[in-house]
């Protein structure tokens, strides 16, 4: 719980990624969150299918409580590393919803969301890090214009906000999707809850995205930006790629789970009886 991390032990990750380098931001967010689901999912299901289903109804709660509360606290972020980190909670706390609604769509649902978060957030930290490198500042209010000086980069952000905020044909939309419609087989209102972040996440993502990117160039540091290297492009090119092909034709990635999730539920249904 501490390392997904889901609320309300969740506190240190936001001054992790806002403590660490570009590259310990992209990391953590893609792969380290993951170990912590991964854990639940190898450990916890598996090895204590009683003790899984007793405490599900508060790890359901917790995830609620996640997705919605802070959703609400990123949209009070001024700080665009802060911003994506509560984001980050956020959408772990689908995983952890989906994980204990115990029905292969939502499970399923789960780990695609898990890898989806890990293309989207590292792209989402590593745009942050073009930024810093070139203004020196996380602070949303410092920017407004890049799109004038760096458009090829405004592009690329463009893309990986919208699948942050769950843009269909976009990787963030099929896990969130999926995990929706495995909480409503549920129960209607705990999929009508978690179904309140596509409108928090489109909110707080592009509330900062309007901020950073549109409108007149906020200053001169502004204006003397430099769009993105080939390296740069290529990196952010190959997340992108990831991004769309996972959202235009997840079959390949969900088909090699079915056997899987049904394996592991059945065995959770037997640990109940």
């Amino acid at each position: 719980a501490v390392k997904v991390p889901m609320w309300p032990v969740h506190t240190w990750l936001p001054d992790a990624h806002v403590e660490a380098p570009t590259g310990g931001s992209a990391v953590l967010a893609a792969i380290g969150l993951k170990l912590g689901a991964y854990g639940f999912l190898r450990f916890s299901l598996p090895i204590v299918p009683d003790a899984a289903t007793h405490f599900a109804p508060i790890v359901i709660g917790l995830s609620l409580i996640a997705v919605i509360y802070i959703g609400l606290v990123a949209l009070a972020q001024t700080d665009m590393k802060k911003l994506v980190a509560y984001s980050s909670i956020s959408h772990m706390g689908f995983v952890t919803l989906g994980f204990f609604i115990f029905n292969p769509l939502g499970v399923e649902g789960a780990l695609v969301q898990m890898i989806s978060h890990g293309f989207v957030s590292a792209a989402m930290f590593l745009c942050i890090g073009v930024l810093y490198d070139r203004m020196h500042t996380r602070n949303i209010g410092d920017y407004g214009g890049v799109v004038n000086t760096m458009p090829k980069f405004a592009a690329f952000f463009l893309l990986f906000a919208m699948a942050n905020a769950g843009l269909p044909a976009t990787s963030g939309f099929v896990g969130e999707f999926m995990v929706v419609l495995g909480a409503l087989q549920f129960n209607f209102w705990t999929g009508f809850a978690a179904a309140t972040t596509l409108i928090l996440g489109a909110a707080y993502t592009l509330w900062m995205y309007k901020r950073v990117i549109f409108g007149a160039v906020a200053n001169s540091h502004v204006a003397e930006l430099k769009d993105i290297n080939a390296r740069e492009m290529l990196i952010l090119g190959v997340l992108a790629a990831c991004t769309l092909a996972m959202g235009i034709w997840p079959q390949p990635v969900t088909e090699i789970m079915h056997a899987t999730v049904n394996q592991l539920l059945g065995h959770v249904a037997v640990g109940k009886l």
